[in-house]
């Protein structure tokens, strides 16, 4: 369906995150609730990437919205079938990170418990795509003050698309409210539909 759009939240993340709870108020407020999924991505990422293969499925062409590691899967769905993508403070190769992470993991908000093993790394390294060189269908939302990723990481790794590079904020990228009306446009959602509403109060 056009306007679609299909958010993927990061690493101990939910659908609870506030990114995630803004950009769903935004579209319940448009009446284009039915346009947006947010799935609770399950930990692994064989089983997550089956669950966001349904999701596009359902909304047929949607705009992959990531996320830090949802920024890593939304990267390898948009060179799979071709969809556009909005990165925000997006992981590049997060599975040559993880050395210090296996082990225990807690969700930040569901606060389950499970096991980062060296198969979730394997399987993400599975996923790796070379850079993208499409402009057009990537924008890339970095800001330098982001605590838990090299932001330069990301500007290298995806320099051939639109970046938006901020100084300062942080890892959950400050001020994202403010800048969903560039968000619904990338997504083809007409201006007219959204030109009224104050974004400052989401």
């Amino acid at each position: 369906m056009s306007g679609s759009i299909l958010y993927i939240h990061g690493f101990n993340s939910s659908p609870l995150s506030a990114k995630a709870r803004q950009l769903e108020a935004v579209m319940q407020q448009l009446g284009l609730g039915d346009h947006l999924r947010v799935p609770a991505l399950h930990h692994h990422p064989r089983q997550a990437m089956a669950q966001l293969e349904t999701a596009i499925a359902e909304l047929g062409a949607p705009l992959l919205v990531g996320s830090s590691l949802g920024g890593y899967y939304a990267t390898h769905l948009a060179e799979r079938h071709g969809l556009k993508a909005l990165l925000v403070n997006p992981a590049v190769t997060p599975h040559k990170h993880f050395d210090g992470y296996l082990g225990t993991q807690r969700n930040h908000y569901s606060e389950e418990t499970w096991e980062l093993t060296l198969d979730h790394v394997q399987a993400l390294a599975e996923l790796e795509v070379p850079p993208p060189q499409d402009a057009s269908r990537y924008q890339v939302w970095l800001q330098t003050a982001d605590e838990t990723l090299d932001y330069r990481h990301a500007e290298r790794y995806y320099r051939a698309c639109a970046l938006r590079i901020e100084a300062g904020g942080d890892h959950s990228f400050q001020g994202f409210a403010e800048r969903l009306p560039t968000l619904l446009a990338f997504a083809g959602i007409a201006r007219a539909q959204y030109a009224a509403l104050d974004f400052s109060v989401f």
